[in-house]
């Protein structure tokens, strides 16, 4: 692949990537073929089309992104499930939704869970919180016997403003050193952005699709129906809020330290900041707060060990469908990264003669349609605009928007080649027409509320 270039036209290639992204539509939608059935056959068709090697095609392009997908989300989906049932089948989970209801009142239980998801993703990435906070939203929305959908959407739409807007989050962290931003300042400004972007896009938008769709609270991430598997005893809140603070203050104590390290505060070659850094890691972290949820709520609690296993072992088989989904919508995204379509876009975009704020969020935003991940559109779309942004002579506050709108940008339009939509979509158990009107919507949505407002500061700035 080092020796191959690609010699098809901007026009060809994008007019290749539209016509992928609509037979996916048709398989699935038309001809309900199984989802992983339909990337795989047509991440293959892109390639060929493309023009990518033949001889690469399968190991070097197909399976090296399925695996390097699988690879970032098989342990968090894997161990967050195990954690969400040890929460789930001790009736924490429950404990803990009554003890929203009751600060917050009735009406307002979406709101508590978007504030409590906030405070979890300042640290925690995406798949990691929606992993430890999904059971928390299902038990909420079984108490309140609703549907499931405005309750998800405040606490997804939280987890997603975060890991995009926000510093430690690797995105905005790589815009700002290729802007040359300050990083205090990127989290000063974004984090009004992220809370507003998050009540419009996520807890009012929750509210607003929810009386139009309908989206029964899923079983199959809790292992089945939950009416008669509560026990007598249930965990209190204050024992669930404890196991999930685990992998929050370990993760944080993470990307402290790599800030610490960034500005030479602390030595990256010492041995006890690597052993807090692997410690710190989001698998190493959930596995430790899995390893303390089986002590604290299973042994504790009078439990078996064939029980706990048994509880344990019923988290991962109905994850493994998210899980192989999410890997061949990364595998789709690969595609159009190695031929080359991504770049095509946002070459496109960048020769429009347009204002340098906006043409970083609309590069960031083609590379996101392009090619699926937000943190690859954010940092790709930094790399390209810098020496653009370098020239434009903006001072320190604007830097700290520019890197804001480049991040709404890399949000938007999320579709079939983002393993997030098909990470959403799956645990929610939602069909892919009800994904794109609420998990698309949402993104989308952010992206422009996130722009408007970076937009507004750049010009009070």
């Amino acid at each position: 692949m080092e020796n191959w270039s690609q010699t098809l036209g901007a026009g060809t290639l994008l007019g290749i990537a539209a016509g992928a992204v609509l037979l996916i539509l048709l398989l699935i939608v038309k001809f309900r073929i199984h989802a992983l059935l339909t990337l795989i056959l047509v991440s293959l068709l892109t390639a060929l089309a493309t023009g990518l090697p033949v001889n690469h095609i399968v190991n070097d392009v197909l399976v090296k992104n399925f695996g390097g997908t699988l690879g970032g989300v098989a342990l968090l989906v894997g161990l967050g499930a195990m954690l969400g049932r040890l929460v789930e089948t001790s009736g924490g989970a429950q404990s803990l939704a009554d003890a929203l209801i009751r600060a917050f009142g009735e009406k307002r239980a979406p709101f508590a869970l978007g504030v409590a998801s906030l405070i979890f993703g300042f640290p925690i990435f995406f798949d990691a919180g929606l992993m430890v906070m999904l059971p928390i939203v299902f038990a909420t929305a079984r108490r309140m016997k609703a549907e499931v959908l405005p309750y998800a959407m405040a606490s997804i739409g939280a987890f997603s403003v975060m890991h995009v807007f926000l510093p430690p989050h690797p995105g905005p962290i790589a815009a700002a050193e290729f802007y040359g931003a300050n990083i205090g300042q990127v989290l000063m400004v974004g984090l009004p952005v992220a809370v507003i972007s998050w009540y419009f896009s996520g807890y009012l938008l929750g509210k607003v699709l929810g009386r139009t769709i309908h989206v029964p609270v899923p079983d199959f991430l809790s292992g089945g129906a939950q009416d008669n598997d509560q026990p007598k005893t249930p965990a209190p809140a204050s024992t669930v809020i404890g196991i999930l603070l685990i992998p929050m203050v370990l993760i944080f104590l993470n990307t402290g330290l790599a800030t610490l390290i960034s500005k030479k505060a602390v030595d990256a070659g010492e041995t006890w900041v690597q052993m807090l850094q692997m410690i710190g890691s989001t698998p190493v972290a959930l596995l430790i707060s899995v390893l303390a949820a089986m002590i604290v709520l299973g042994r504790k609690r009078g439990e078996q060990a064939s029980a706990l296993e048994k509880t344990i072992d019923g988290a991962l088989g109905p994850v493994c469908s998210v899980i192989l989904i999410t890997g061949a919508g990364g595998m789709f995204g690969g595609v159009l990264r190695a031929s080359g379509i991504g770049k095509a876009l946002a070459d496109s975009m960048a020769d429009l003669g347009i204002p340098v704020l906006l043409g970083c969020f609309l590069v960031a935003l083609a590379l996101r349609i392009a090619q699926g991940s937000a943190t690859v559109a954010l940092t790709t779309a930094a790399a390209l605009m810098a020496p653009a942004v370098a020239a434009a002579g903006f001072n320190d506050w604007q830097l700290a928007c520019v890197v804001l709108a480049t991040a709404a940008g890399s949000v938007g339009c999320s579709h079939f080649n983002d393993s997030g939509f098909w990470l959403v979509g799956k645990l929610l158990d939602m069909d892919v027409p009800t994904t794109l009107k609420t998990w698309t919507v949402n993104q989308t949505l952010i992206a422009a509320i996130g722009f408007a407002l970076s937009a507004a500061a750049f010009a009070v700035f």
